[in-house]
């Protein structure tokens, strides 16, 4: 028997609010290199984070394919500037790794409506 398929994380919204929700909270990461957020919304970043950056380190190499990948975390992010800094500030960071390029750090809950808090970082 298969097993159930499993909802991916719903933040509310529509699927376009989402997408540009994560696209922010990246962009925000790259720009402060750590942010606080709920542990919910780290959780659901640090995949698409990782993706993004592992995309970078590939675009290092300065062929024809390296400027699509480029334009690929330009039309994700939607921000040129923390697409320059994603990949010739960040990237060159992470070469020697293979992955694990984030940390979430857990908090505890928030004054205000108990939700838990997280901090998602660079390694």
């Amino acid at each position: 028997m298969p097993a159930t398929p499993r909802r991916a994380r719903n933040f509310g919204g529509s699927s376009q609010h989402q997408k540009l929700m994560m696209a922010n909270l990246t962009a925000s990461l790259i720009a402060a290199e750590a942010i606080e957020t709920t542990e919910a919304k780290a959780k659901a970043l640090r995949p698409i984070a990782e993706k993004l950056i592992t995309k970078a380190k590939k675009a290092q190499d300065g062929n024809a394919v390296s400027v699509h990948r480029i334009r690929q975390i330009q039309g994700y992010l939607g921000d040129k500037e923390m697409t320059h800094k994603l990949v010739a500030e960040v990237a060159p960071r992470y070469l020697e790794r293979n992955g694990g390029y984030l940390r979430i750090l857990k908090l505890g809950p928030r004054q205000g409506d108990n939700a838990p808090m997280a901090r998602i970082e660079l390694v």
